[in-house]
């Protein structure tokens, strides 16, 4: 789920919506057509890992639909801004593909709220997703007791990945109960030995902000990142003030060269060596196996420092559109993907969860059990990056911010910005 360049009209009101960083680089198709015999899967996921993740899907879909041809519409470049762009245009004239990619909670309710999606309760009683889904998961793609979205993986967006050969060469040991003051000690520590502390793909506009969520969720914990979304708290409070001031103590240390940087890249550069921490969502774990990097060899992983304890949800939801070519064919898709099967197939390639709790996940590689056991068992928090915790508006507001302090480092203008833009 690269989940994400995410800056897009939403539907209903046409403001900016910025959604998930799920998107790398590679090729991309489209096609429609009246053909009863195909369905159009609409998504950003083009990078190596999301390509090979999405083919899973596709594989069982057609293994319980024979003869049904799957037309792949994935739209690359821009970590998803690219995508939306085009499908807001199509939605706009009425050319919906059946089925496409995005996130629960405010992205989904943005089309729920324009009648622009298909209700997929029959999917959760035929399947019994309600007993095996997180209530939480469940309740962010619904409205009025009615389902609209299915997961088919759960993406931690609070990983803090490492250069294992230049963080033990520096002495530097993240693990358990990493905190934020260790983590800033230590990027002082790698730059005066030479090393790039931080590598940062900028120019995907969701990673400067998620480094700085990420730090914000160090700082407030899960009840209080809770209280800041759901306007319990104000965004003027001393807790953000206070994250501000920590996340103006990191930039020094990223890369000068993240502008001009994907997400993707930069975790390639993590792995050849060329930095030596990367805050990304665990999406990037599927980059760094599909490019050769060895787990416990090449790199290592920790929540990001002082969020022990904490998934931050990046989800990966399909739904099916209202008007769709072939809405049947959407419902059989949203059946076909929910399957135990298909999660664990398609979770394996993307570095991801499965959002059902009754898949078996003792094939999964090292890293993906303990973000399942995480998943599981730690406090749930949504990401506003990534189109979840809040409103459009606010998510734009929010990198926007996030932008000019990179720049400024000015605190209490940031906060200012925030807070009004909560209001």
């Amino acid at each position: 789920m690269r989940f994400m360049r995410l800056r897009v009209l939403t539907i209903a009101a046409c403001t900016a919506l910025a959604l998930a960083a799920c998107g790398g680089g590679g090729a991309s198709g489209g096609a429609q057509g009246s053909d009863g015999n195909t369905l159009e899967v609409f998504s950003w996921w083009t990078s190596g890992s999301e390509d090979a993740a999405l083919k899973e899907l596709i594989k069982a879909f057609e293994k319980a639909n024979p003869g049904v041809k799957v037309t792949n519409g994935a739209v690359a470049g821009g970590g998803g801004g690219n995508a939306q762009a085009v499908l807001q245009t199509r939605l706009q004239g009425n050319d919906a593909p059946d089925t496409w990619q995005t996130h629960p909670g405010a992205a989904i309710n943005e089309y729920i709220g324009s009648n622009l999606v298909a209700d997929l309760s029959s999917v959760y009683g035929q399947d019994n997703l309600s007993d095996v889904v997180p209530k939480s998961l469940i309740d962010s793609v619904s409205k009025d007791g009615k389902m609209y979205g299915v997961s088919t993986g759960a993406h931690r967006g609070n990983v803090l990945w490492y250069n294992k050969k230049l963080t033990d060469k520096a002495g530097v040991n993240p693990s358990a109960g990493y905190t934020a003051t260790q983590f800033v000690a230590d990027l002082a520590k790698l730059k005066s030995q030479g090393t790039t502390p931080i590598c940062l793909g900028a120019k995907d506009t969701f990673a400067t902000p998620q480094l700085f969520e990420n730090t914000l969720l160090s700082v407030t914990g899960p009840d209080g990142w809770n209280a800041l979304t759901s306007g319990q708290t104000k965004w003027d409070d001393p807790k953000v003030k206070e994250a501000a001031g920590l996340f103006a103590q990191m930039l020094p240390y990223v890369d000068s060269d993240s502008s001009a940087l994907t997400w993707d890249q930069a975790t390639k550069r993590l792995a050849d060596g060329q930095c030596a921490f990367e805050s990304m969502g665990d999406w990037a774990y599927g980059e760094l196996v599909k490019g050769g990097a060895k787990e416990g060899t090449d790199f290592g992983y920790v929540p990001h420092a002082g969020t022990e304890g904490s998934f931050v949800l990046v989800v990966d939801t399909f739904v099916v559109g209202q008007n769709a070519k072939h809405p049947e064919l959407g419902q059989k898709w949203a059946s076909a993907i929910s399957t135990k099967d298909a999660q664990l197939a398609f979770n394996k390639e993307k570095g991801s969860t499965p959002v059902r709790t009754d898949v078996d996940v003792s094939t999964l590689p090292k890293y993906q059990q303990a973000a399942a056991e995480s998943f599981r068992s730690d406090s749930h928090v949504q990401s506003i990056v990534h189109g979840e915790a809040m409103n459009p508006q606010f998510q734009l507001a929010f990198s926007d911010a996030v932008t000019q302090f990179v720049q400024s480092k000015d605190v209490d203008t940031f906060v200012q910005a925030l807070a009004a833009a909560a209001q």
